[in-house]
């Protein structure tokens, strides 16, 4: 097709499509998405924030597999289509054995242990389990295998559902944070550019006071500030990116306000913020979309290293940071995964924002 008869974008598009990395990436990132807006129709413990405790089978390694008795409890809430997205209330104990055996109406049977000295018989009768007329039926219902794909962690909580679960953290970091950055950035970037002159003076003066602090100790000042949190954290990372998009968008603002079309506006007697918000911005985005894929990209290392100082998302609320935190020492006593799995979740994620972020730069890039 002749590029003469495209648009702008339709060149780009183009453009990043050839772009294999880029691609992937993307559809990396999208499938991601998926999966944690699915976290709890997916993790095999879709418990609320997949916080079911297992402390007799606490560590053990991806594939472990494990007898399991649920045993139904006295209360029981009510399940809503609200609960597909934020998990479901714990209707039954989990109860992961050794072995069992049923004699009449009774299970017997062993808690799991890796101690064979400290292996204890119990029993449960059939009263324990209403609804059911027979103990074949509870056997068959409610006692199964269970495996662990990426194995328990140190509370005994299943890894795979956790790592679902908290992808939605960083991905809600991501989108949060770059959004305030967005808002704030842009508008002190445009006044900025646009206006010139002490009010040019002053914004960039605010930008270099904000910009020669430390990132991270500057999220944890406004944190400390703020309290700890789950929103608090997302505002925290945002009020410290914003200043990257105010001088990208400075820049552009100065470049195009001298163009014929700004000064056309200006002589049809248009006001200046609709001169900057419906003719300047609409024309500089494209610089300004590739550094939100790669504020998106420190967003989510943020906040991963303020969950490891224990200032990001609290306990029960899973975040990959956190599960770095929990299990590091681990590394050193045989249990590397339980640290390397969420690590190496962030190192992808975070190397497929910046593989999109590189693949928009070329792609948006006029000289190209």
């Amino acid at each position: 097709m002749d590029k003469s008869k495209q648009s702008l974008t339709g060149i780009a598009l183009q453009k990043f499509k050839r772009n294999f990395w880029g691609v992937f990436s993307f559809r990396f990132i999208a499938i991601l998405i998926v999966l944690s807006l699915l976290a709890y129709v997916l993790a095999p413990d879709d418990s609320e924030n997949a916080n079911q405790m297992h402390l007799s089978i606490h560590s053990k390694p991806p594939g472990f597999e494990v007898t399991i008795i649920s045993v139904p409890l006295d209360e029981k809430q009510p399940t809503t289509f609200y609960n597909y997205f934020s998990g479901f209330p714990n209707t039954v104990t989990e109860i992961p054995v050794n072995t069992y055996k049923i004699i009449g109406n009774i299970i017997y049977y062993e808690e799991y242990t890796d101690e064979p000295s400290l292996k204890i018989t119990k029993q449960l009768a059939l009263n324990k389990f209403p609804g059911f007329k027979s103990i074949k039926d509870v056997e068959k219902k409610l006692i199964g295998k269970r495996q662990f794909i990426l194995g328990t962690d140190k509370y005994g909580r299943d890894v795979l559902s956790r790592m679902l679960v908290g992808s939605r953290v960083s991905l809600s970091i991501g989108f949060v944070a770059v959004f305030i950055s967005l808002i704030v950035g842009i508008f002190f970037g445009a006044i900025s550019g646009f206006y010139g002159g002490k009010v040019d003076a002053l914004v960039m003066w605010l930008v270099n006071i904000i910009w020669s602090i430390p990132t991270l100790l500057l999220v944890i000042a406004i944190t400390l500030a703020l309290g700890k949190g789950f929103w608090q954290v997302f505002v925290a990372v945002g009020l410290t990116m914003w200043v990257e998009v105010a001088r990208v968008v400075r820049g552009q603002v100065i470049s195009v306000k001298e163009m014929q079309y700004i000064t056309a506006a200006r002589a049809l007697g248009y006001g200046n913020f609709r001169i900057i918000f419906r003719h300047i911005l609409p024309n500089i985005m494209a610089p300004v979309i590739v550094i939100s894929a790669a504020n998106f990209a420190s967003a989510i290392l943020v906040e991963s290293g303020l969950s490891f100082l224990g200032l990001g998302a609290q306990p029960p609320i899973p975040s990959w940071g956190g599960m770095i935190k929990d299990h590091y020492s681990y590394i050193i006593l045989g249990k590397p995964y339980l640290a390397m799995v969420p690590g190496l979740a962030i190192m992808f994620v975070t190397l497929a924002f910046m593989m999109v972020g590189n693949a928009l730069r070329d792609a948006l890039d006029v000289k190209s």
